[in-house]
């Protein structure tokens, strides 16, 4: 380690073997952060088993494979000497003399609490305030979660939004084929991806694909379990290289969440030529510019409305669908570094 070189330590305990969503941020930004920070020494805390996510230039300060309350814990150790610590899930060590980052993806555990159990929002709520009271720099994923952070806690942040995942790109027909034949699924289809929970109301795109007589497709945790809508087909986790056939081959990708700090998984489907149509709900009317078809209802007349043309209209899907892989070409991880690197240069730290 150069002794003059500014030394970074990331939290990124968040980062699992081929996860999403937050994972896909860690993933990307540690990817590209070298390239822009040339003079820097850059190390990384992560759970063990996330030890190969990192690149060869962040060096790995393991943990044990944790989750929950364990792992909150272990992101308040600790990390040892460094000039910046950077927390990329919000949380920060309780004791470092270092300059103190940290990314805002969202405030859903205290704009939506009931998401969670009493216990875990009480509980993530102290750890984001606590964040937000001690970070000397705050870097928001959005306008609009910088508007939250504004109105929580009074502080401003720098915003520095995310991309695709490097993995969402247009497949080609023979992997679209290979991916309707591993999951037999039906020539037209209406996809929802993610978690099923409150938050995602996948009730809603299943009632407006059974109003179509379409077939609704959902993909990702709990879409096989118990409080998946009946009348769906439940796919279960799915292999992240399959996730660009997925999207491609399906009629419509719809997003009925009803809050996003960013939404990756609508861009990533634009990026991968999938039609969207999702929610104007948090972040979303920005980020996805458009590249998809936004409601602000959750009436279910109102999304058969909105899908029913990408249905029946194949014109009217083929736009959408060029609309859409040309507002997530503008978007890059290389810029979310550079931007990142910014934040940290304006803020006095970094070189």
């Amino acid at each position: 380690m150069r002794s003059s070189a500014t030394q970074f330590i990331y939290g990124a305990l968040a980062l699992r073997p081929g996860g999403s969503g937050v994972q896909t941020y860690i993933r990307e930004l540690l990817n590209e952060l070298p390239g822009h920070l040339p003079d820097a020494d850059l190390a990384a805390v992560v759970q063990r088993d996330a030890v190969g996510e990192l690149p060869t230039d962040v060096r790995a300060i393991t943990r044990p494979v944790s989750g929950g309350a364990v792992r909150a814990v272990l992101g308040a150790l600790p990390v040892g000497s460094c000039d910046v610590v950077h927390g990329l899930d919000v949380d920060l060590p309780l004791v470092t003399g270092a300059f103190k980052v940290a990314t805002v993806h969202d405030l859903s555990v205290i704009d939506m609490p009931s998401a969670s159990s009493r216990f875990r929002a009480a509980g993530e709520q102290r750890l984001v305030r606590h964040t937000l009271r001690r970070a000397d720099l705050l870097i928001a994923v959005s306008q609009f979660t910088a508007d939250r952070i504004k109105a929580v806690s009074g502080r401003d942040s720098v915003v520095v939004e995310l991309a695709p995942a490097a993995w969402a790109t247009p497949p080609s027909p023979d992997q679209v084929d290979a991916v309707r034949s591993k999951y037999s699924l039906p020539e037209k289809f209406v996809l929802q991806v993610g978690t099923v929970e409150p938050r995602k109301n996948v009730q809603l795109v299943a009632d407006a694909s059974e109003r179509l007589g379409i077939a609704s497709v959902l993909a990702g945790a709990g879409s096989t379990g118990p409080n998946a809508p009946t009348s769906s087909i439940g796919l279960g986790y799915i292999d992240v290289e399959d996730l660009p056939g997925l999207y491609s081959a399906a009629t419509v990708t719809a997003y009925a969440s009803r809050y996003e700090g960013y939404g990756l998984p609508p861009v990533e489907a634009m990026a991968c030529g999938g039609a969207v149509v999702a929610s104007a709900v948090g972040a979303l009317p920005d980020v996805v510019g458009d590249g998809a078809v936004l409601l602000k209802s959750e009436r279910v007349e109102n999304w058969a409305d909105a899908i029913r043309p990408l249905v029946f209209d194949d014109e009217a899907r083929d736009s959408l669908v060029a609309q859409a892989l040309n507002a997530a070409e503008k978007l890059s991880w290389r810029r979310t570094a550079e931007l990142t690197a910014r934040a940290y240069r304006d803020a006095g730290v970094g070189g």
